[in-house]
């Protein structure tokens, strides 16, 4: 495990590009897939592209908050001292690697927009306690835990097609989560994985490659920027405000109370909006004062150029995909191979390499399913095990795209291809679990 580790993380290092040249470069291959494999001209892919350019403004938006309030929440005194706290937890580099992909895998399937944030800044406190551990594996388990998303709590495909009006509900009805995330086969594959993973991860480990860092260099840069405030005698009156505990309490319990209003009226279905409302209005109590929060907000802000720029070339590429029919044209092949029994593990698969191209579960969804839905029906496939043979595959191949890796990424203060060559054998190792309990179970 140890050579085939230290091969792939070579490869990565050397052949990787970064992100945002990543995304140009699938940009150019998609392009001219649309070009041979469809009828679409030059100028269709050119409109396509375009014309979806801005279709994941929204949801950029909304991956900028989450790594922005999250890292102002992690930030905070009481925060820091929880995360400080459950690192006692390990004391060697082989503990640090278990409980943070544990640590990663549960807050993923809770939310995966939770786990992305948790996984990370749990990871970054175990590297300033934990001497030796390999500070690129250590990221790279934390952003394993990922994984599980798509088969937890939030996974958008299971929840959509358990909610009244969706845009299936004429093919399937309404599938309840106890046949899709609660079902005994998607429990049995998060088991496993929560089995499986961690132990992976714990296999990578070697003392004589491992890239350690110095703690001095994790620390947060906003504590540096909490300068000591004046005596209160000696403030202005707008200096006063910005350091007004009160301000903040009125400011944070007022988010508190809609918070506890969603949750008893909704229970714990919990979304992007709703962790992002959670991280802020706890950030701000936790914080204490406006100018401690703005403080962190500020160093936080400065990690989210990425996901500002690179999430509008994959919106691209989606409208290229969708728009041409390449999306279409890759499920349709995987479904002319399949039988009942394989159906399944080809949607899985197929589902997978669509996701390569439209990293959006929903917007994946909306593709795949007519043609898997109607598929599915005539090999004798229940909808619930075609839907999550398709969530499954959306989140399988999130281990080796970096676009859902670059909040991750940016709180860590590394680059893809610092981690992808970890990720490289997890993604082959839960492909082997994901697809044999999909197609036996």
């Amino acid at each position: 495990m140890k050579t085939l580790t230290n091969f792939s993380t070579r490869l990565m290092q050397r052949y990787l590009p970064d992100p945002f040249l990543f995304v140009v470069i699938l940009t150019l291959v998609v392009f001219l897939m649309g070009l041979v494999l469809t009828p679409s001209n030059p100028v269709d892919m050119v409109v396509y592209w375009g014309e979806g350019f801005w279709d994941l403004l929204e949801f950029a938006m909304q991956m900028v908050l989450v790594l922005v309030t999250g890292y102002v929440l992690a930030s905070s005194r009481i925060f820091k001292r929880g995360l400080q706290q459950l690192a006692t937890l390990a004391n060697t580099p082989g503990q640090a690697i278990i409980v943070v992909t544990l640590v990663a895998l549960l807050a993923s399937w809770i939310n995966w927009g939770f786990g992305l944030v948790i996984g990370a800044l749990f990871a970054k406190e175990l590297a300033k306690r934990v001497r030796h551990v390999d500070y690129r594996l250590l990221i790279a388990s934390a952003y394993s835990g990922f994984i599980v998303w798509h088969g937890g709590l939030a996974g958008s495909i299971p929840l959509t097609i358990a909610t009244n009006g969706h845009f299936s509900e004429d093919i399937i009805g309404i599938v309840s989560t106890s046949e899709t995330i609660f079902a005994p086969f998607n429990l049995f594959i998060v088991a496993a994985l929560f089995i499986s993973v961690p132990l992976l991860n714990w296999f990578m480990i070697n003392p004589k490659t491992a890239v350690q860092v110095d703690p001095k260099l994790l620390e947060d840069p906003a504590d540096n920027m909490m300068k000591e405030t004046k005596a209160k005698s000696k403030q202005t009156p707008a200096e006063r405000m910005e350091n007004s505990v009160v301000l903040s309490m009125i400011t944070g319990f007022l988010g508190l109370a809609f918070i506890i209003y969603y949750l008893s009226t909704s229970g714990f279905n919990l979304n992007l909006n709703i962790v992002n409302f959670i991280f802020l209005f706890l950030g701000i109590l936790f914080h204490m004062t406006p100018r401690n929060y703005l403080a962190s907000v500020s160093g936080a802000v400065k990690n989210a150029g990425g996901i500002i720029i690179q999430f509008p070339f994959y919106a691209g590429i989606m409208g290229m995909m969708v728009a041409s029919g390449l999306a279409v044209q890759f499920s349709e092949w995987f479904v002319s191979i399949s039988t009942e029994v394989t159906f399944p593990l080809f949607a899985f698969i197929s589902a997978g390499i669509v996701n390569f191209f439209v990293p959006s579960g929903g917007g994946q969804w909306a593709v795949q399913a007519p043609i898997m839905l109607s598929a599915g029906e005539a090999l004798g496939v229940s909808p619930a095990r075609t839907a999550m043979a398709v969530a499954w595959g959306d989140a399988w191949t999130n281990m080796i795209q970096p676009f859902w890796a670059l909040p991750a990424l940016a709180i860590a203060g590394l680059n893809a291809r610092d981690i992808m060559g970890f990720c490289i054998w997890v993604l082959f190792l839960s492909g082997v679990v994901i697809g044999l309990g999909l197609m036996i179970l």
